[in-house]
């Protein structure tokens, strides 16, 4: 019979520890296909550090400071941003959204389940932001939903390229860039 885990409830790491743990969970070398269809040696396997406790209730303790202090929920996006959001609930008792990306046809027919958004102040929650996508199109559904949004949260920015969240009035803030991870192993 395996051993039960044991549960560490000391303090979480500090920054730069997170980075290099979060780092070493995901970076994979091997042979993979894309999402462009493309081939590469290397991939980062984001859903690595979602799936380790430790690693991801330190990334909730450190992404605490940067919630708006009129946030009255989270909003944690399909299917990444789902564990980050409800890990940032129980650290600091903000109800959660889960937002898919686009409605279900069945039941409540709803693309936001959880928490009553209309005129609610909703914080973004995402686990990688590259280009944004994903995030402007349901910061969107949200708006129109009578959400007010205003700011993103996410754990790893992988371009620098702002614009877009600008453009349609985000604040876009990040824990790390994808930069300070690839650095934190030659450290």
């Amino acid at each position: 019979m395996p051993s039960k885990p044991e549960f560490n409830s000391a303090a979480s790491m500090d920054r730069k520890s997170l980075c290099k743990a979060i780092f070493k969970a995901c970076y994979r070398q091997g042979n993979f296909k894309l999402r462009s269809g493309l081939t590469s040696t290397e991939y980062f396997d984001k859903y690595r550090f979602e799936c380790q406790p430790q690693i991801l209730k330190a990334v909730a303790e450190h992404l605490i400071k940067f919630i708006p202090a009129d946030t009255q929920a989270l909003a944690g996006l399909e299917m990444g941003g789902i564990p980050i959001a409800t890990a940032l609930s129980l650290a600091t008792g903000l109800p959660t959204v889960f937002v898919r990306k686009k409605a279900k046809d069945y039941g409540t027919e709803q693309f936001a389940e959880g928490f009553d958004i209309v005129d609610k102040k909703i914080l973004i929650i995402e686990d990688v932001v590259t280009t944004g996508g994903q995030v402007l199109l349901s910061s969107n559904d949200l708006r129109k939903a009578g959400a007010q949004i205003s700011d993103v949260l996410c754990v790893i920015q992988r371009s620098q390229d702002l614009s877009p969240f600008t453009e349609n009035h985000l604040k876009l803030q990040s824990l790390f860039t994808m930069e300070e991870l690839k650095q934190s192993v030659d450290t």
